[in-house]
C-alpha cells in the first residue's frame, strides 16, 4: 500500500428533517482500458462485478466550498455510494444521487473512494438537479484502489481560483493534495503512484553489465543538466552515483499516454524499433559496418523494400511500424519498405543542391541554428595554445573570389549579408575522443553563407579543423563550391561532415535539449507547487501532455548507452556529455523565446515599426516568418488570460504557489543555473505572460519546427548523414587513400555516410518521430472545460483558436507565393512545419500542444 498523506473528510452530514433539500443525481464517466480488461481476469474480478451490482464500487462525498459559519470548521461532507448505470458508446457510466441540503452552500470538491481491486479512469463527474444548473468536475485522472491506496482522491470543480481566493472550506483540501504529489522523496516509485521529485540525470549507463556502458552523471555536479523526474531505483553496484535500469520506468499515473496513443504507431513504437526491428536488422545485415554499395541500392529501400527473414515478431512490427513494414505477397514475412520523403518525392536530386543546402538552414530541419556574421575574421574562443590559431582559416581572398561579382567582405559585413553555421568551438575540443571510438571521425567546422540579391543563401565555404592531436600538428583546410572536378567532391565530402555536425546538433540540442529536457522542470515544478485549480496550472497544463511519458522513453530506448542516438550520430558515447555542455555553455531561458533568440543570433533587430516589433534581417526566412505569427498569437492568448487573473503586480508577487513554482525551477529543476542574473523574475503581469508565453512557445511551435521535419528532411539520409565515418582524404599525406578518392570519389561519399545498419535505424525512428496520433491535439484547437465555463476566458480562447486557422490560411498563401524562394520554387518543399492542424501520420505540418513525441 502507498501512502501520500491523508485527505481525511469530515463525517457524515446529519440533517434535520425539518430543513429542505433537493435530490442532486451524479454521473460518473469511465474510460474502460484494454489493460484493465486484460489483468482483472483473476479472483477480484468477480468481486468487482459484485460491488458493480450492488451499487458499492465508487463512493462519491460532496465538499463544502465554505466553512460553517457558526464553527468556523469545515462542513461534514455527503457521501454516496455510485451504482453502475450502463454504458454510453465506449464509456462505463455510474450514478448516484445525493440529498443535498440548502445549508450545504456551493459544492467545490469531490473526494472518490475506488471500491474495485483494479485501477480506474475516470473523465468526469457532472451533478445535475443544483438550482442554478448543473456541476462538472473535469477529472481525466486515474484513481487507485483503495486496497492499493487508501488515500481518497479530490478533485476541485472548474473553477480556477488563485491562493489566496481559495474557498474557505478548500484550503486544507488544495494544501494537502500539493503535499501529496511532492511525495517525501525515498523509496521507489510504483506505477500507480502521483508523486513528482527530482533527480539527476544518473540512468543513461549500465555500468554493472560492463564498464564500455558506464556513463557519467549529468547534473549537480561537473556536468550542468536539467533534472529528470525521481523514479528511486537502487544505485548500481559498480557505481553508487548511478542509477540501475530496468524495463519499467516510473512517470507519475497521469503522465502516462492513452491506449489510443499507445495502440498506435507513436511513442510506444520506439520500444518496437529498438528491440524487434533492430534485432531483425542486426540478423539481416550481419556487419554492422557494411555501408550501400551505390546509390541504387539506397533508393531500394523506397521502392522494392528489403524482405525480412519470417517470423512471429515481424507480424509484430506492421502492427507497431505500419508505415514502414508491409506483409509480403505470402503474407508470412514481410518488407521493409519506407515512404519516399516529400522532398525525395519532389525532386530525386535536390539534396546534391547547394542553394537547398543553404535553403535548409532557414526551412528546413533544424532551421534555429545559423548566425550573422559579426565579426571579420572570424574567431574562435578557444585556448590557441591547445587548439590552435583562434582566426579563421576562411580569408577575405578566399570570400571575394565566391562573391566578388556582387560586393567585397567589408561591404557585406556592413550590410549583413554574410552567415555562418559554426560548430568550430562546440566539437573542436572532442575531436581526439571521438575518434578513438570505431568508425567515426570529428572535426570543428565552420560554414559561410553569402545572401544574395533574390533573399537566398549560397555557401561559399566549409571550414573543417583537427585539433593537433597524437603529436600531429593542426590539420585545416578550406573548401569551396567552385572549381575543378576535385575540389568539387571535396566540397562535396565536405558538406556531408557539416550536415553529420548539423544533425547531431539538431537531434541532442535543438530538439532533446531545449525541448524535451528543460521542459521536464517546468512540468515537475507545476505538479508540485500549482493546484489543479490554479489558473495557471489550467492554462499550462495542455502543452505538458505527454512529455514525461516520451522522455522517460527515451532514456530508455534513444539517448542511452550504445542504443540509437550513440550508435548513429557522430558523437557516439560522447552525445549527451555534449548536450550538457552546450546546456552549460549556451542555454538561458530568456533566450528560449522566440524574439529574443532570432535577435541574440543576429537573426532580427528590434523595430517598434516593423511587425512583431522586429526587423528580420533576412526578409525571407520561413521559420521566423511563421512562428513570429505563432508566438504573437500565443503572447496575445497568455496576455488575455493573465489579465483576467492578475489585475496589478501585488497580485502576481502575492501568488505563494505561482512563486514557489518558479523559484523551485531555478533552484531545482535547473538548479545548475539558479545564480544566473538572466532569469526573469514574475513580479508583474508583463514579465508573467514573457516566462508563460516563452513556456508555451517551447513545447508547441519550437517543438514542431525541430520535429516533425525529420523524416521529410531526413528520411532520405544523404540529404542529412547523421555521421561522417570517414576523415577528408587531404588530411593526411596518404597516397593510397587518396588515389581511391581520385578514382572512385563516389564510393568515398558512401563510405563516409552511415552504415547500412546506422542508417536503416535512424531512418525507422526519424518515421516515428515525425509522425502525429491519431488524439493529437492541435494549438488552438479543443478548448478546456475550464476555460469554457468562463465567459470572459472562453471568448479570449476563441479569438486565439481563430488566430491558428488565419495562420494556416497565411502560410498557404506565402508557400504560394513565387517572391518568397525560400519556400517556393521548382521542387521546393513548401514550409508548412508551424501550420497549427494536420491530420495524422507523417504531414510535415500541425502544431501539437505539447512536446508529446
Amino acid at each position: 500500500m502507498t501512502s501520500q498523506g491523508n485527505l481525511k473528510a469530515g463525517v457524515r452530514a446529519i440533517f434535520n428533517s425539518s430543513e429542505k433539500s433537493t435530490t442532486v443525481n451524479a454521473v460518473v464517466t469511465v474510460q474502460p482500458t484494454i489493460a484493465s480488461v486484460v489483468t482483472n481476469v483473476r479472483l477480484t474480478k468477480g468481486l468487482d462485478d459484485a460491488n458493480d451490482r450492488v451499487g458499492t464500487a465508487l463512493l462519491i462525498e460532496l465538499v463544502a466550498a465554505q466553512l460553517d459559519p457558526k464553527s468556523g470548521s469545515e462542513k461534514p461532507t455527503i457521501r454516496s455510494f455510485a451504482r453502475l448505470k450502463g454504458k454510453d458508446g465506449d464509456k462505463i457510466l455510474y450514478e448516484s444521487s445525493f440529498n443535498f441540503p440548502q445549508s450545504f452552500g456551493e459544492v467545490g470538491a469531490i473526494l472518490v473512494e475506488n471500491e474495485h481491486h483494479q485501477e480506474i479512469y475516470i473523465t468526469t463527474i457532472v451533478f445535475h438537479g443544483f438550482p442554478d444548473g448543473d456541476i462538472v468536475f473535469t477529472c481525466n485522472s486515474w484513481v487507485q484502489s483503495k486496497f492499493d491506496n487508501a488515500e481518497k482522491r479530490v478533485f476541485f470543480d472548474n473553477k480556477s481560483y488563485l491562493p489566496s481566493q481559495t474557498p474557505s472550506g478548500l484550503r486544507r483540501f488544495r494544501d494537502q493534495e500539493l503535499n501529496n504529489l511532492r511525495g517525501d522523496g525515498k523509496g521507489e516509485r510504483k506505477k500507480g503512484d502521483r508523486i513528482y521529485d527530482y533527480e539527476v540525470y544518473n540512468d543513461l549507463g549500465d555500468p554493472d553489465i560492463s564498464d564500455e556502458l558506464a556513463r557519467p552523471v549529468l547534473g549537480g555536479g561537473k556536468q550542468p543538466y536539467p533534472r529528470r523526474c525521481r523514479t528511486g531505483r537502487p544505485k548500481t553496484k559498480k557505481d553508487p552515483l548511478s542509477e540501475t535500469r530496468s524495463s519499467f520506468v516510473y512517470i507519475p499515473r497521469d503522465e502516462a499516454f492513452s491506449e489510443i496513443k499507445m495502440a498506435t504507431f507513436r511513442g510506444n513504437s520506439l520500444i518496437g524499433v529498438t528491440h524487434s526491428l533492430v534485432s531483425t536488422l542486426k540478423a539481416l545485415i550481419v556487419d554492422d559496418d557494411k555501408r550501400f554499395p551505390n546509390f541504387t541500392a539506397i533508393d531500394k529501400l523506397f521502392k522494392q523494400g528489403t524482405e525480412l527473414p519470417a517470423s512471429s515478431s515481424n507480424v509484430s512490427l506492421r502492427d507497431i511500424l505500419p508505415n514502414i513494414v508491409k506483409a509480403a505477397s505470402d503474407a508470412k514475412s514481410s518488407i521493409l519498405r519506407f515512404d519516399t520523403p516529400d522532398l525525395i518525392e519532389r525532386d530525386t536530386f535536390i539534396w546534391m543542391n547547394d542553394s537547398e543546402f543553404a535553403r535548409q538552414t532557414l526551412a528546413g530541419a533544424n532551421p534555429c541554428c545559423i548566425k550573422l556574421v559579426e565579426e571579420w575574421p572570424m574567431k574562435s574562443k578557444l585556448d590557441p595554445a591547445i587548439y590552435g590559431p583562434s582566426e579563421s582559416a576562411i580569408t577575405k581572398e578566399m570570400v571575394e573570389k565566391e562573391i566578388g561579382g556582387y560586393t567585397t567582405v567589408e561591404e557585406a559585413l556592413k550590410e549583413k549579408k554574410l552567415f555562418v553555421l559554426d560548430y568550430y568551438d562546440l566539437l573542436l575540443p572532442y575531436v581526439q575522443q571521438v575518434r578513438e571510438l570505431k568508425g567515426r571521425t570529428l572535426y570543428g567546422s565552420r560554414t559561410l553563407f553569402f545572401l544574395t540579391p533574390e533573399g537566398t543563401l549560397r555557401p561559399i565555404a566549409i571550414e573543417l579543423t583537427r585539433p593537433p592531436i597524437n603529436g600531429k600538428p593542426i590539420w585545416q583546410q578550406v573548401f569551396q563550391p567552385s572549381g575543378d572536378a576535385t575540389s568539387l567532391w571535396l566540397w562535396r565530402l565536405a558538406k556531408a561532415h557539416v550536415l553529420a555536425h548539423d544533425s547531431g546538433y539538431h537531434q541532442l540540442v535543438s530538439h532533446w535539449l531545449r525541448t524535451h529536457c528543460c521542459t521536464e522542470p517546468y512540468i515537475i515544478a507545476a505538479n508540485r507547487q500549482l493546484s489543479a485549480m490554479h489558473p495557471i496550472y489550467r492554462l499550462l497544463h495542455p502543452h505538458f501532455r505527454y512529455t514525461m511519458e516520451i522522455n522517460a522513453l527515451a532514456r530508455e530506448r534513444l539517448i542511452s548507452a550504445n542504443v540509437i542516438i550513440e550508435y548513429s550520430f557522430s558523437p557516439g558515447k560522447y552525445s549527451m556529455f555534449l548536450s550538457s555542455v552546450v546546456y552549460d555553455q549556451q542555454w538561458q531561458f530568456n533566450l528560449q523565446a522566440l524574439p529574443a533568440d532570432l535577435i541574440s543570433r543576429g537573426m532580427a533587430v528590434k523595430d517598434p515599426n516593423a511587425p512583431h516589433g522586429l526587423k528580420l534581417t533576412i526578409e525571407d526566412y520561413p521559420y521566423a516568418n511563421d512562428g513570429l505569427l505563432l508566438w504573437d498569437a500565443i503572447k496575445q492568448w497568455v496576455t488575455d488570460y493573465v489579465s483576467y487573473y492578475y489585475l496589478d503586480s501585488e497580485t502576481v508577487q502575492s501568488d505563494t504557489e505561482l512563486q514557489a513554482w518558479w523559484t523551485e525551477i531555478q533552484t531545482i529543476g535547473h538548479g545548475d543555473k539558479k545564480n544566473e542574473a538572466w532569469w526573469p523574475s514574475p513580479t508583474n503581469p508583463d514579465t508573467l505572460i514573457e516566462i508563460l508565453t516563452t513556456i508555451i512557445w517551447v513545447a508547441s511551435g519550437h517543438h514542431a519546427a525541430v520535429n516533425f521535419g525529420q523524416y521529410d528532411y531526413g528520411g532520405y539520409f544523404p540529404n542529412r548523414p547523421t555521421i561522417a565515418r570517414t576523415r577528408m582524404p587531404t588530411e593526411e599525406a596518404n597516397e593510397a587513400e587518396f588515389k581511391q578518392f581520385m578514382e572512385k570519389p563516389l564510393d568515398f561519399l558512401l563510405n563516409c555516410f552511415p552504415s547500412q545498419l546506422q542508417a536503416l535505424m535512424v531512418m525507422s525512428v526519424m518515421d516515428v518521430l515525425s509522425s502525429h496520433s491519431p488524439d493529437e491535439e492541435y494549438i488552438g484547437g479543443e478548448i478546456q472545460p475550464y476555460w469554457a465555463e468562463n465567459a470572459t476566458i472562453k471568448v479570449a480562447f476563441e479569438r486565439f483558436r481563430g488566430k491558428m486557422k488565419d495562420l494556416g490560411d497565411t502560410i498557404d498563401a506565402r508557400n504560394a507565393n513565387s517572391k518568397l524562394k525560400n519556400r517556393y520554387g521548382a521542387g521546393v518543399v513548401p514550409y508548412e512545419l508551424l501550420k497549427p492542424f494536420s491530420g495524422g501520420g507523417v504531414t510535415g505540418s500541425g502544431v501539437p500542444n505539447s512536446i508529446s513525441i
